[in-house]
């Protein structure tokens, strides 16, 4: 991890400290954001262990409760490439402080909420805002701002917060809900998000140059979008970047690979995965604790994906990543729900949960160059509309149908049919569009 040679005497505090010692600052701003990610990934995962609770308490239909998420899910979506715009202008420091003061404020209302529009308004919108503020996108801005080694490495692991909150948090939830209620549970997240943004505020720092620094492994300064005079420039620039992007057809596989995405992981397992083995006997804990299984080998998966996306042809690796999950979500509803089965599915569908991304961000990477976080803001909200496309039809399935099985041959075969489509991306760059005027 040595840093890049630069004059240690502009570094100030901790900068210095650390390049003295041969180590780049951006390992600390990845250590942030994956810690901001990490904490994330617990406001995010939360309604997969509130759906039974929430019933139980107020009589609300698994319909109801899903569409409330699945309006979270398109909103953190869709937050994503104006996330990037704002981060553009305002810091991801800001931003990410804002972001988990958001989320809080959502959590904190939902403690008292009796009405099935406080749930659509305080998860859906407001926990949906926060979210998206600090979704992949921030894991994506800051890989590719402080990296230029190591930054499918790096974007791994980022990406892999996601799969650890979920092993730290998910059966600790349950249980808390289980022992406490899902109020306490709530209670946990709420802590978690204020001492993160307590080291968010203290050693998150927005770009290198800040710190007088180049990106770790850069030998020239990097190219960069001038940041947007005015309000009115800046929520033009993802809109722009969608009009450049959208004449590529890699933008749309990328979109459509990224739907097919959302709706085969966030959106069916995260949301969706607790109550269909309770369906089959299973108790919300044990459910949670293979979850959290899932969780590991994503983990697993996810950082050797970006170790092998920095070696090898991205559109390969998302072919199998794509077909194996694909595969073993149509094995899934074959199974009995015995434990040796479910093992079988948690290890096959945890390395590829989110082993997709590094490869995506570095294929997006490569075709858009400096606008690639606004791109790839874009490509996230294809994953967050599947997503909340499959949180509201898994959950009329099991309404209307007694079964969540449909839901999982679906998922499984749009899978299949998007690992043949993504080996057809094309390589090459497209030129950046001139910035608008402040």
């Amino acid at each position: 991890m040595n840093a890049p040679p630069v004059a240690l005497s502009r570094q100030p505090g901790l900068v210095g400290l650390l390049a003295r010692k041969g180590v780049h600052y951006g390992w600390v701003v990845a250590g942030v954001t994956f810690l901001t990610m990490l904490a994330t990934a617990g406001a995010v995962g939360a309604p997969g262990i509130l759906i039974g609770p929430l019933q139980g308490e107020f009589g609300w239909a698994t319909a109801d409760i899903s569409s409330a998420f699945a309006v979270r899910l398109v909103l953190f979506g869709l937050m994503g490439p104006f996330a990037a715009a704002f981060m553009n202008r305002f810091g991801v420091r800001r931003v990410a402080g804002f972001a988990l003061a958001l989320n809080a404020a959502g959590i904190l209302g939902s403690l008292a909420m009796t009405q099935l529009w406080q749930l659509l308004l305080l998860w859906g919108v407001v926990v949906g805002f926060g979210t998206g503020l600090t979704a992949m996108v921030l894991g994506a801005t800051v890989a590719t701002r402080w990296f230029v080694h190591r930054r499918g490495l790096v974007m791994g692991l980022l990406t892999a917060s996601t799969a650890t909150g979920q092993l730290v948090f998910l059966p600790l939830l349950a249980q808390l809900t289980e022992s406490v209620g899902w109020r306490g549970a709530l209670v946990f997240v709420l802590a978690i998000l204020a001492l993160t943004a307590v080291v968010v505020l203290l050693l998150m720092r927005d770009a290198p140059a800040d710190v007088g620094l180049m990106p770790y492994g850069a030998t020239e300064p990097p190219v960069t979008v001038a940041r947007p005079a005015t309000l009115r420039a800046m929520l033009a620039s993802p809109l722009l970047a969608l009009r450049e992007a959208s004449g590529s057809t890699t933008f749309w596989v990328l979109f459509a690979s990224f739907f097919v995405c959302g709706a085969s992981t966030n959106g069916l397992i995260q949301t969706h995965f607790v109550p269909l083995c309770g369906d089959f006997g299973l108790s919300a804990v044990t459910a949670a604790g293979m979850l959290a299984a899932i969780g590991v080998f994503d983990f697993l998966g996810t950082v050797g994906s970006g170790w092998l996306s920095d070696r090898f042809d991205s559109r390969r690796l998302l072919f199998w990543y794509y077909g194996l999950r694909g595969l073993s979500l149509i094995y899934l509803p074959f199974t009995d729900f015995s434990f040796g089965q479910l093992s079988v599915f948690a290890v096959f569908y945890g390395l590829d949960w989110v082993a997709t991304v590094p490869p995506t961000v570095k294929l997006t990477a490569d075709r858009f160059g400096p606008r690639a976080n606004l791109v790839f803001g874009w490509v996230f909200a294809g994953h967050q509309l599947g997503a909340a496309v499959a949180a509201y039809g898994a959950g009329f399935s099991r309404t209307f149908y007694a079964t969540y099985l449909p839901a999982f041959f679906v998922a499984g075969l749009l899978c299949v049919v998007i690992a043949l489509v993504v080996v057809g991306v094309r390589e090459g760059r497209v030129a950046p569009a001139a910035v608008p005027p402040g």
